[in-house]
């Protein structure tokens, strides 16, 4: 099982993604405050190292590349539009029920965080793929 680590980088909060890579699977996707990244990653490192981690190159990036750098190879990439690319990819991971599947997509905002999903994104731009996530959409900042 081959893992990577996309990271949709902020200030106050960032969205971390852990996929297997071979599955072609979402193992975990968290949102946490930025000052818990580092034992995070630490967390996840410790089940089984990373391949790679993949950085946003926006909010306070080099910030992040600085304190990212050991634990795996880093490649930052582009993530201009993202957070709006995120919106569509919640959409398409957990699609709505209802009657709100009758209504267009831009009409309404996920009810959730999506830095996880912008990670996600990130990684499946990078990659050029798309990842299965079987997971909740449940993304609240971490203490």
């Amino acid at each position: 099982m081959s893992r990577l680590l996309a990271i949709d980088p902020g200030r106050s909060k960032c969205g971390l993604v852990l996929v297997d890579l071979a599955e072609g699977l979402v193992l975990q996707g968290k949102v946490v405050k930025a000052s818990l990244v580092i034992d995070v990653i630490k967390i996840w490192q410790k089940e089984k190292s990373l391949e790679e981690i993949v950085l946003g190159n926006g909010t306070s990036s080099s910030f992040w590349e600085d304190k990212l750098r050991g634990f795996a190879p880093l490649k930052v990439v582009e993530e201009q539009g993202t957070t709006l690319r995120a919106r569509q990819r919640y959409w398409e991971l957990w699609p709505p029920n209802d009657w709100l599947k009758w209504l267009p997509r831009g009409l309404f905002l996920p009810p959730h965080d999506l830095d996880a999903v912008a990670a996600l994104v990130l990684l499946e731009d990078y990659l050029d793929r798309k990842f299965i996530w079987n997971g909740s959409p449940l993304f609240r900042i971490e203490p």
